[in-house]
């Protein structure tokens, strides 16, 4: 039994698709009649879609958080990666911030120090990673600090005090903040009540 030959075919000059060439004619007629090559990304689109096409796929859109123009294509990855007012966290205290601020704040949160519970010396938290993995657990009286030495001459067995905890310092802040406008608030009534007892 004979095997077919291949169907020939030729090159659509509006499309350059492969078409087969019983059907050039008729699909050359509908093709260059009702689709139109993007010339941004060379997709076929029906040329009553073309201005939609362009809208939603290539036309100019404002990132939200920067307002930098850009391809909608690029969007997400510049909201993701690039954008500089993009939320990222501080690897030191986790704290949620704009990608702009972050090396600012990261230059002071590192500088905090944490005490190491193994060697009771205070460690900068940029260095703790490294610190952690090359503690001995005993505490190097000769290289510490004066808080060491002070821990290291306090009598056995005595309760260590703790660092100040940055969220009871911000409480004592609040709570002074509130007393202060409370005052405020109190004396301006308080005026206000005597002037008008003087007007009557």
């Amino acid at each position: 039994m004979a095997v077919a030959s291949e169907e020939t075919t030729n090159i659509c000059s509006h499309c350059d698709r492969a078409i087969p060439s019983l059907n050039i004619d008729l699909h050359f007629a509908h093709c260059s009649r009702n689709l139109e090559k993007c010339k941004l990304c060379g997709d076929m689109v029906p040329k009553k879609h073309a201005e939609e096409h362009f809208l939603n796929t290539h036309a100019p859109v404002a990132c939200s958080l920067c307002s930098e123009t850009m391809e909608r294509e690029v969007l997400a990855i510049h909201k993701g990666e690039i954008c500089p007012q993009r939320i990222v966290t501080c690897e030191f205290c986790e704290f949620p911030l704009p990608a702009i601020d972050l090396a600012e704040h990261q230059e002071v949160c590192g500088n905090r120090t944490e005490l190491c519970h193994l060697c009771s010396r205070y460690i900068r938290l940029r260095e703790r990673y490294n610190h952690e993995s090359r503690c001995t657990g005993v505490s190097d009286n000769i290289v510490g600090s004066s808080r060491d030495v002070r821990a290291a001459e306090r009598a056995p067995g005595a309760p260590r005090r703790q660092p100040h905890d940055y969220s009871s310092r911000r409480r004592l802040f609040f709570t002074i903040a509130i007393t202060g406008i409370a005052v405020i608030l109190g004396s301006l009534l308080f005026q206000r009540k005597t002037g008008n007892n003087q007007v009557h």
